[in-house]
């Protein structure tokens, strides 16, 4: 797939443990389209563990279809429940792994640094920021699930911070390198 050099195409992601949103658009100079926003439906999936693996397949077949060039995720928000906490954070490496599985440069955002980015107040509702990106993308029906448009909140808000990528550096071998002491020898 060839593109023009101008072209970017940014794959946005709001992990969960029953419902993952995603949202892809494509910025070609100034304009932003919207290529695809949806929801990754995992209550049925059966365990927590073939729930990792529907994400981690669904999102890598994400990237091969659309061929992002980064990555944008939502930071899971700190609860008082340990337990959602540890499922959540496992959800989000789990599409992050997909990332790096295929090189591709991630980045995390705050859901209050999404919400200002793209509504102005970053204590926006959920809400506040589907209306927004349907007025700002011409969409007349909101989606069921507000994952989806978290997702894509999570991409327009990367492409309105620049593109800016912490670490040029992506791959399991980059990530090792640049974290030795998750490993543990021998």
């Amino acid at each position: 797939m060839s593109r023009q050099r101008k072209e970017k195409i940014i794959l946005g992601l709001d992990p969960g443990t029953n419902v993952t949103g995603y949202g892809i658009i494509c910025i070609r100079g100034t304009a932003i389209e919207l290529l695809q926003f949806g929801v990754i439906q995992l209550g049925k999936s059966g365990g927590h563990e073939l729930k990792l693996k529907k994400i981690f397949e669904r999102v890598l077949g994400l990237i091969d279809e659309y061929h992002p060039d980064e990555v944008a995720l939502e930071a899971p928000f700190y609860g008082k429940n340990v337990q959602s906490m540890l499922k959540l954070g496992r959800a989000q490496g789990v599409a992050m792994s997909a990332a790096l599985f295929r090189q591709i440069p991630i980045v995390e955002y705050a859901p209050k640094k999404v919400k200002q980015a793209v509504t102005g107040n970053g204590n926006a509702s959920k809400e506040q920021v589907a209306k927004m990106l349907m007025s700002f993308f011409a969409l007349r029906e909101a989606p069921k699930l507000f994952d989806a448009t978290d997702a894509l909140a999570v991409a327009v808000c990367h492409h309105f911070q620049h593109g800016k990528v912490r670490s040029k550096k992506t791959g399991w071998d980059a990530f090792l390198k640049i974290n030795p002491h998750r490993v543990k020898s021998g």
